[in-house]
């Protein structure tokens, strides 16, 4: 958990580590719906259609990269991509 502050106030935000698209839904939903933005308020934003937002939110491996780009900017998400940490060898089930 990383805090940070703004304006003076202090904010939690969590990490999330994702490795699946079904991991990658629940997060995106998550995040919009913490921030009180509807589909529809969050596609706004950015360009996008609430039902593309819908198909990030259930389907996101069917959607396009600068589909989901343009959603993080929405939901003031960044991307960050590092190496597996391999302790123990084994991939989870399902894990790309």
């Amino acid at each position: 958990m990383t805090r940070y502050t703004l304006w003076g106030i202090y904010a939690f935000m969590v990490e999330y580590l994702v490795q699946t698209p079904a991991q990658l839904a629940p997060v995106l939903a998550g995040a919009r719906k913490s921030r009180k933005l509807t589909q529809k308020s969050a596609g706004t934003l950015v360009g996008l259609l609430p039902k593309t937002i819908s198909g990030l939110e259930s389907a996101p491996e069917k959607s396009s990269l600068a589909s989901l780009f343009k959603l993080l900017s929405a939901l003031e998400l960044e991307m960050v991509l590092r190496p597996k940490n391999r302790r123990g060898g084994a991939s989870q089930p399902g894990e790309w």
